[in-house]
């Protein structure tokens, strides 16, 4: 089992700048590709970005292609999300996922992955 935590939300203005974190606990000595999905008010949870076991590989949605940076410090078992130029409709909550797997690669779906961390509030005011 792995426990994920999200911290670092909150209020920004429009062009603003927040870095999330999600700290992993437990069985952190597995091989797990990391992601980081959104989910607003009544629309179902999007992908966002992720990040392969070795950080060599990564992928953004078109949303925040050039504006989101993952990234990840195994060492202290945290992934990150930069997140620059923020604009209203990023307004939501921020989830951390890890999915297990021997291969060095990224995953876009949600269904692929098998932990979840409790989220964070991000919210953009213009």
């Amino acid at each position: 089992q792995v426990q994920l935590v999200e911290s670092g939300g909150g209020l920004v203005q429009a062009g603003g700048s927040l870095r999330l974190s999600c700290a992993a606990s437990g069985r952190t000595s597995s091989r797990y590709a990391m992601g980081w999905f959104r989910q607003a008010p009544g629309k179902e949870r999007e992908f966002a970005a992720t990040i392969s076991w070795s950080g060599g590989n990564t992928y953004y949605a078109d949303s925040v292609k050039g504006r989101f940076t993952i990234s990840r410090d195994n060492a202290k078992n945290t992934a990150y999300l930069q997140m620059n130029s923020l604009k209203p409709e990023d307004t939501a909550v921020y989830y951390c996922a890890a999915s297990r797997g021997v291969l060095d690669v990224m995953k876009v779906s949600l269904y692929e992955y098998d932990y979840w961390g409790q989220g964070t509030q991000v919210t953009v005011s213009s």
